[in-house]
This record gives structure tokens, C-alpha cells and sequence, in this order.
């Protein structure tokens, strides 16, 4: 059955709870998340709250388990008074979508409340003649609880002369009457004191006492008498201030001053009926002296006394129960609890736009109130609860014909004249993400020299985006799947071919993305290309080596020079134009700033040797002579063609020998590069000890063969001297571009020192990638480059 009746609960659109009065805070009074039909988490998620309404409720929701619990301390008594039940409307939303529940929670009443006297002593005086039986009404106490916890009981403290009489007036009210049981003596027992006992129907039951003092008076016997004990009046709220609405009667048997009557109201008549109503103290007229307010107080009950004039004066009792009738003087009153705004043009028909709570104080016809959307247009109303409506949209929207609209919910109610009231609500339309950014071109070429700082600017790029606000607003971002490099290609003045590095330039999607939901998105491609800076001096490379040679060479890394030391040797008349070293540097550089050329620097004017402007060969410029010494020593310069250019040193130390001894050294195999470290490591060391150990088998020999030189010398006299070296050759070929040069020397191949190394070409590669060498025609013995050259 409690299933079922929760099942109809929930599906009729209202839950509802129970909770008792003064619950802790933090009292779970239910699991308004799964009643409500949500899976776990969805409480948080759709943001599942209250929504306050009228006075503070004092319960809320939690965000993470979404059970309802108590907030604050509950007091049914003063949330409802008397009301029963207690019944508090409690509005539930959660959004995405847009929803409300109505939860319905009852403040059950706990015994918090003892019963309270209005006084906390009673004066009574009785004449010591009062007959027997006579009754005298006591104020009842008063209890805050309902129900059970409100029905009273009376007892007295034990007394020989009174007794207790308790009387129902109705279901609810129940009055306490002393009863006098036995005759009075002034002269024995002049002032009786009593104590008059309430307790509550609760469990535990509260009580709450009033001390009853009676003091016994002679004479007047007869206290005035009203035909009613209780008398019920009604009266509407607007009655005017001064109307006469009742007129009270007592009668007084006995004569004189001791029946003369005079009306009031009793002492235990509070404050506000004292300012609210006036009694005339003789006529017993009740009138209106303030104003009445059926939404604030339903109903009053005025204690009336009368009392004679005798001595002591008697009085009776009675009281008048008023009950405020309603008129239609309270207008509705319509709220907005929930706006969801703006409203997009894409939305379908029957989304919920706001939320409105309409109420009326009056009850009855007069407070039944009739709603409806002005002007007529997309919007409606839709009654979701009692008092609370949804506005909805009814028809399709369309921003650029109407970008925003007024609507006014006007309310009526039941009551005649009836009285209106309305609330205006203020609906924009916002617009959709319908227009992707576009850049003004697809592809954008930027030239960016390199070493440029980190986070100088190379380029601005543009997109539009038409759409507005967050729709139209654009932001970039280099899109990760589009970075890369791309290859190109050039021809060389030679008729070759060289590739272009990747590293010359990069190609990326730039991605222009507005802030709409779903975000649309732009792309255009930037081709980034680096231009080279002249920030790479030349360097000088080992001898590749060879077959053997005439001419022996050796180098030396000077440290803290900036220059390199090269050994030769070269035969006595050698003719002009014998190649007798070869100087090989690079430059990390591409284009003109690794183009090199080759200087002869020291000696200038009559050296007898010359360099290669780019081959850098270093041959005689004339038939060496016995004048010219036994060493010249060669400072040769390479520079490129950068701006500003810069340079490397190198020095050229070349020995004359007779052609014998360059004859013997060339066929010890003395044909390759031998280069020592500035620093002097391992490698330098290993170099020049062989080169020691080679020059020691050379002397030996020589020194062996002394003799036969002597024979043969006045034959090697008058011969033809030995071609040691080989005539120039043909023209070196020099190709450069904007990535790089290269040159290649088309004669044979020279050995030029003594190592153990193999023989190498005379190709030199001047890029950063150093690519690979253009066809062409070369000698029959050039052997190719080794590639750890080129890694180099």
C-alpha cells in the first residue's frame, strides 16, 4: 500500500514527507533525489535546489546526495499556530531540462509545550453566604501543541470547601470551574489558598499551575448572571472602525448597589483585543476600534466579566468567540521563481522559459485566480501545480525578425469587483552558431630571418566571423596535426640540382575557432620560410687523403689562435702549377654565406705560391728554386660571402727537398692529412708519433741510400727533372644557391701527407644538410666521398 501510494504520489507531480518538530539540522527527512525519479549523481549534476518561497523554509537539499534534510530548527507552532496539519509546499527544480516538483512536508507536532495560565496567581473574592454549589469559571490554560498534546486536564490541591468542575464548551475548548463544596466561615478561614493543576495529553505529559487565592467577603451574595456562557459573533474584515457589532446582558438579583452591573474585559484579556475592541462599561456595548486583517487573524475570543457594585462585588462570566469573515481586499500577487534566458532561435517548441508562482491571501471564490500570457504570440502558459505555471514556447522563433520580446502574465481573481495584477518578463532571443571564422586567404607565405628571439612576432593572421557575441568571437591556435615540413627544389648555374632543407622552411594549419557551442572552425596554412644569417664562420675539415703523391702534407689546430698549422713538402722545381696542398672547409652556413673563397694572405707579391680563389688548391705560381729556401711558410684566409663575412685562419708550413727525398716519401705512403688536436688529446699525440716514427725509416733510408745517390747523382744532374707533381688541371666547377654551394675539382686526386687513412675525393660540400653531390665528370682514380664526412 505505501508503495502504491508513493507511486500515485509521484506520478500525480507532488511528493510529500513527514518530519517531526524541533528535528536536529541534518535530520534526512527523505531521498528526494530518488523519489524524484534521478539516477545517482544526477542531484549535483542538474543542480537539483529549493526554491524559497514566502517565509524561509527551513529545510534545503543536499548537492551530493540529493536527500532533503533539515536546515534549521522547525517549530510547528510557529510555522502554523493551531492550523492542523501543518503542511509546508516546498518547490524542487533541476535543470538541463528545465524541471519542477512540488513537495508537499508536514511538521508533525511533538509535546514541546507546557500548558500556561494566564496568570500565574488568581484573586477570588467570595461572600461567606455564597450558597453550595456555586461555580466559579477560572481561565483555563493555554497550550501551544495540537491534538493529543493539547487536550488539557485540570486538578485542584485537596480542599474540604471547593472542588473542581471541568466543562467542554466544544470538541476543542474545555473550561475549569471551581465549585464551592462546603459553606464558608470568614471569621475561620478568611483567604483559601488553592493551586489549580493543567496537564497536557502528551507523553510525558507537561503541566503548568496558577495559585488560587480566595478571600472570603460577607454581604453581597448574588453575582451577575448571562443567559449564555458562550456567544459567537461574526463579522466581515472591512467593518469600519467604531461599529457596534454586539451588545453583552447580565442580570444581578440583588438590588441596589450590589446589582448594578458594570461590563470589562477580564484580566487575562490580551494587549491586542484591548487596542482592537472597546467595551462600554455600562451599556455593554462592543465595538470596533481598529481595523480587522482576515489574512492575519481568523478569529477572537473576548473574555467578558461582569461585575456588581456591592461589597465585595460579584461578577459573571461569559465569552464572545468573533470570527473575521474574508472580503476580496487582497489583490494576486504573481512571482518569477526560474528565467532561463536568452532563449535560442533554434529552440523547439515547448521549452519552459521561466518559471511563475502566483498566489492570492484571500481564500475562497476570492482567492481562486485565472492567469494568461499578453500580447498572444510564441508564449503560453501551462499550469504545472497549484499556483504555479510554466510559460512555454509555443511557436518557432526567429531572432532576425524579432530579436527580443515583452510579455506580461497578467493574473485575476474570483472575487467581485475582481482585482488583477501582472508581472512583465523580458525574453531575448540569442542567436545560433550557424557562420564558421574564415581567414582572407588559404595560404599565407611569411620570410622569418633565423636567431630570431622567442616570442618575436612574424605574422598576424585575420579570420571573420559574422556571428555575434561569443558565436562571432575568434580564437587561434596552431593545429597539431598540420605542423611539418615541406621539401622544394632549385636549379643551380652548373645545370645540377640541389634540394631545399626542410629546416629552410615549415608549412602549419593555423585553426580560427569561434566560442559557439558546438564551435565551428576556419584553417588556413602558413608557409614559414627561414632565411639564413651569416652566423657561421668557416671551419676547416681534415684532408680526405689519397693515392700517393709527390707533395706531403700535415695539420695542426693552433689552440688560442683561431687558425690551423698545415706541413708540406714540395720538390725542387716543381713547375708552376704543381698542386702541392689543399685546403677543405665548410661552412654551417647555406646559400652566399657558405659560399667560400680562398686568400693567399702572407707572403704577398712574389710568393712562389699561389691558392685557388675556390677550389683552395695551393699549387707554385713558377718553378720552385734552391733561392727560395728550405720552408715558406703560408697564412691562408677563408672567408665567405656573407654580410658582414666572416673568416677562418689557416697556416701552410711547406718544406723544399730534393725530388728524391719527396720521390721516397710519397712512395712510403705518405698520403693522407694527419690532424692534431689544439688540446692535445689522444688522437693528436697517436698522429705525431707516427709521423716521428716515418720520418725516422725516411732518414734511415736516405741515409742507405746515400751512396747510390752520389752514383747516380751526376745522371740525375743533367736528366729531365721527375714530374713530382702533376700539372694543373682542368677549371674547378662552383655551383651556389640560396641553400647552400659546393664545388668539385675535376683533376686527380693528390696524396699530400703520410697517415694511415684511405684516400678521398676532392668534393667539398658547403650546406647544412649537406646534400649529395650533382652529376658531373671526375677523374678515373677519385674515389667517393666517405660518408662520415658528409655526417661531419
Amino acid at each position: 500500500v505505501v508503495v502504491v501510494q508513493a507511486a500515485w504520489a509521484l506520478c500525480g507531480g507532488q511528493v510529500r514527507y513527514s518530519v517531526p518538530e524541533e528535528a536536529k539540522a541534518g535530520t534526512v527527512v527523505g531521498r528526494l533525489a530518488q523519489d524524484l525519479g534521478l539516477e545517482a549523481g544526477e542531484a549535483e549534476a542538474r543542480r537539483l535546489r529549493l526554491v524559497a518561497q514566502g517565509r524561509r523554509a527551513s529545510v534545503e537539499v543536499s548537492g551530493a546526495s540529493g536527500a532533503l534534510v533539515v536546515s534549521s530548527r522547525l517549530d510547528r507552532e510557529e510555522l502554523c499556530g493551531k492550523s492542523s496539519p501543518c503542511a509546508l509546499r516546498l518547490e524542487v527544480l533541476v535543470e538541463r531540462p528545465l524541471r519542477v516538483f512540488h513537495v508537499e512536508l508536514e511538521v508533525t507536532d511533538i509535546n514541546d509545550n507546557a500548558p500556561i495560565f494566564p496568570a500565574a496567581r488568581k484573586n477570588l473574592s467570595l461572600s461567606e453566604n455564597t450558597p453550595l454549589g456555586s461555580r466559579f469559571p477560572l481561565e483555563g490554560a493555554s497550550d501551544a501543541d495540537i491534538g493529543a498534546n493539547a487536550q488539557l486536564s485540570y486538578t485542584l490541591s485537596p480542599s474540604e470547601h471547593f472542588g473542581l468542575e471541568v466543562k467542554h464548551k466544544d470538541e476543542k475548548k474545555i473550561s475549569a470551574v471551581l465549585v464551592l463544596m462546603k459553606s464558608l466561615d470568614r471569621e475561620t478561614i478568611p483567604v483559601h489558598q488553592l493551586v489549580l493543576t493543567a496537564s497536557d495529553g502528551g507523553r510525558p505529559s507537561l503541566t503548568g499551575t496558577m495559585e488560587l487565592m480566595i478571600s472570603v467577603l460577607d454581604a453581597n451574595d448574588n453575582s451577575p448572571q448571562f443567559n449564555q456562557s458562550l456567544y459567537k459573533v461574526q463579522l466581515a474584515e472591512n467593518t469600519a472602525p467604531g461599529t457596534v457589532f454586539f451588545q453583552l446582558i447580565a442580570t444581578d438579583k440583588d438590588d441596589g448597589i450590589n446589582g448594578e452591573i458594570y461590563y470589562s474585559f477580564s484580566d487575562t484579556t490580551s494587549d491586542q483585543v484591548r487596542d482592537l475592541f472597546v467595551i462600554d462599561r455600562k451599556s455593554g456595548e462592543i465595538r470596533i476600534d481598529g481595523e480587522l486583517d482576515f489574512e492575519n487573524v481568523q478569529s477572537y475570543d473576548l473574555e467578558i466579566d461582569a461585575r456588581d457594585q456591592g461589597t465585595p462585588p460579584l461578577s459573571g462570566h461569559c465569552s464572545v468567540e468573533l470570527q473575521v469573515l474574508d472580503v476580496n481586499d487582497n489583490a494576486p500577487e504573481v512571482w518569477v521563481t526560474s528565467l532561463s534566458v536568452p532563449v535560442p532561435e533554434d529552440a523547439s517548441v515547448g521549452t519552459v522559459v521561466a518559471l511563475l508562482s502566483v498566489s492570492d491571501r484571500d481564500s475562497g471564490t476570492n482567492g481562486r485566480v485565472r492567469c494568461w500570457v499578453w500580447p498572444s504570440g510564441p508564449f503560453g502558459l501551462e499550469a504545472t501545480f497549484l499556483g504555479s505555471y510554466s510559460l512555454v514556447l509555443r511557436e518557432a522563433l526567429d531572432r532576425e525578425r524579432v530579436s527580443e520580446y515583452e510579455v506580461e502574465v497578467r493574473a485575476e481573481d474570483g472575487g467581485s469587483p475582481a482585482l488583477r495584477a501582472s508581472r512583465g518578463v523580458r525574453v531575448p532571443v540569442s542567436d545560433v552558431n550557424d557562420n564558421a571564422p574564415a581567414f582572407s586567404q588559404a595560404v599565407y607565405t611569411v620570410l622569418a630571418r633565423e636567431n630570431n628571439l622567442a616570442g618575436a612576432e612574424l605574422a598576424r593572421l585575420w579570420a571573420r566571423d559574422p556571428d555575434e557575441a561569443g558565436n562571432g568571437r575568434v580564437s587561434y591556435s596552431v593545429w597539431e596535426g598540420g605542423v611539418g615540413g615541406a621539401a622544394g627544389s632549385s636549379s643551380s648555374g652548373g645545370g645540377g640540382s640541389v634540394w631545399r632543407p626542410a629546416s629552410s622552411y615549415v608549412s602549419f594549419e593555423v585553426r580560427a575557432v569561434d566560442a559557439g557551442e558546438p564551435p565551428l572552425c576556419g584553417n588556413a596554412t602558413v608557409q614559414l620560410f627561414v632565411l639564413d644569417e651569416n652566423d657561421n664562420a668557416p671551419a676547416l675539415l681534415p684532408s680526405a687523403g689519397g693515392g700517393p703523391e709527390a707533395g706531403a702534407v700535415s695539420l695542426e689546430a693552433s689552440a688560442g689562435l683561431g687558425s690551423e698549422t698545415l706541413w708540406a713538402w714540395a720538390a725542387w722545381g716543381a713547375p708552376a702549377g704543381q698542386v702541392v696542398a689543399k685546403i677543405r672547409a665548410v661552412d654551417a652556413d647555406s646559400g652566399y654565406n657558405a659560399w667560400l673563397r680562398y686568400e693567399l694572405w702572407e707572403p704577398r707579391g712574389k710568393s712562389p705560391f699561389r691558392v685557388g680563389l675556390y677550389s683552395g688548391e695551393v699549387s707554385t705560381a713558377r718553378a720552385l728554386e734552391e733561392a727560395d729556401g728550405p720552408r715558406q711558410r703560408l697564412v691562408i684566409v677563408v672567408r665567405d660571402h656573407g654580410e658582414p663575412a666572416r673568416s677562418a685562419t689557416a697556416t701552410l708550413s711547406v718544406s723544399l727537398v730534393e725530388g728524391a727525398e719527396a720521390a721516397l716519401a710519397a712512395g712510403a705512403g705518405s698520403s693522407s692529412l694527419v690532424a692534431r688536436s689544439a688540446v692535445g688529446g689522444e688522437s693528436g699525440s697517436g698522429a705525431t708519433a707516427a709521423t716521428n716514427v716515418w720520418l725516422v725509416v725516411a732518414i734511415c733510408a736516405v741515409s742507405s741510400l746515400f751512396l747510390l745517390a752520389v752514383v747516380l747523382y751526376g745522371a740525375s744532374r743533367w736528366a729531365p727533372r721527375a714530374a713530382v707533381l702533376a700539372g694543373p688541371g682542368p677549371t674547378t666547377l662552383v655551383c651556389a644557391s640560396e641553400v647552400g654551394s659546393w664545388s668539385y675539382s675535376q683533376r686527380h686526386s693528390r696524396s699530400l701527407c703520410v697517415t694511415d687513412g684511405a684516400g678521398k675525393s676532392d668534393l667539398m660540400v658547403f650546406s647544412p644538410n649537406f646534400p649529395p653531390p650533382p652529376p658531373g665528370p671526375a677523374a678515373k682514380d677519385t674515389q667517393p666521398e666517405p660518408s662520415s664526412l658528409l655526417d661531419t
